[in-house]
């Protein structure tokens, strides 16, 4: 299948060639985790496998790709889906459901003495707004800790589905149904190791879990074949790629979660506890099973095969 598949190769070429030369300031600046640059690179990343998914709309126009833009809007995820009622209801269970699993994660990780918690000082917090220029807000930090849940869960999802929509678009909306004819648990497998190797660029450099160094790049893929097989539910049952893009956007905003509660003395080792941890893995891959099991997919029809 995939030696003659130029629509495939072409659209993981643009994906992953861009993503390193995004990133390639990163790399000859050294750039550590955690800066301007550093962030700046990463949020351009994301738009890669968009690009991907435009490269692809554009080779299969020259040789005569029948589909209409309408179509191919329908075919990649864009349209509300064959029923915009489910759609609705799958971008409000992605919105809420997903900090849920985070608030589950971070309790499980805490109920196992994986991650300590600090509901007195909140002293890992203060830790980081102490290393933010400008010191200590004048606010109590209890206001400023509401504030920031509240932000997790009613804003910062929306906000952040701005940059997830650059992903989503190619990895659940274009690549999971191109995949999907090796059947639905290999398209899931393959899509999300795909998705960890794209992150190498950043993962590399110990993004996600610092203290592995260049070991979160595979471990890192982990995560995305659970948190891709959930987001992958989320296209396939809607039909549109909307709900993935809010799940995935209310992941990035929440998944900071133990940041916020956490003991500075004790600070948490991210590769194993919380949401994008080895626990969080097997959780988002428990649930995504379940969901698999009772409420049953579609296959779609992929936007092109050549």
């Amino acid at each position: 299948m995939l030696r003659r598949s130029p629509d495939l190769w072409l659209f993981l070429l643009v994906a992953f060639g861009l993503s390193w030369l995004f990133t390639l300031p990163v790399w000859l600046s050294d750039t550590p985790v955690g800066t301007p640059l550093f962030t700046v690179a990463g949020l351009a990343m994301m738009f890669t496998p968009t690009l991907g998914v435009l490269a692809v709309r554009l080779y299969t126009r020259r040789l005569g790709d029948p589909a209409s833009g309408r179509e191919w809007a329908v075919r990649t995820g864009l349209s509300a889906g064959g029923s915009r009622g489910r759609v609705f209801a799958l971008i409000a269970l992605a919105w809420f459901g997903v900090p849920v699993l985070v608030v589950a994660a971070t309790a499980l990780s805490a109920a196992l003495g994986l991650f300590s918690v600090d509901l007195r000082e909140f002293s890992l917090f203060r830790q980081g707004l102490a290393a933010v220029p400008g010191g200590q807000p004048p606010v109590e930090i209890g206001v400023l800790l509401a504030a920031q849940l509240a932000s997790m869960l009613l804003v910062a999802p929306l906000i952040n589905s701005v940059a997830a929509f650059g992903e989503e678009w190619g990895w659940r909306g274009w690549l999971l149904p191109r995949l999907m004819p090796l059947g639905t648990g290999r398209a899931l497998l393959v899509s999300g190791v795909i998705w960890g190797l794209w992150h190498f660029p950043l993962t590399l450099r110990g993004y996600n879990y610092p203290e592995l160094g260049a070991w979160a790049a595979p471990m890192f893929i982990v995560f995305c074949v659970a948190f891709g097989a959930l987001l992958g539910w989320l296209r396939l049952r809607s039909g549109s790629v909307w709900p993935a893009v809010v799940g995935h956007g209310s992941l990035n905003a929440s998944a900071g979660l133990m940041l916020l509660i956490g003991d500075a003395a004790d600070p948490p080792v991210f590769a194993v506890a919380g949401i994008t941890g080895l626990l969080g893995s097997v959780l988002l891959a428990v649930v995504s099973a379940l969901l698999f099991a009772y409420r049953p997919v579609e296959r779609p029809v992929p936007a092109a095969v050549t």
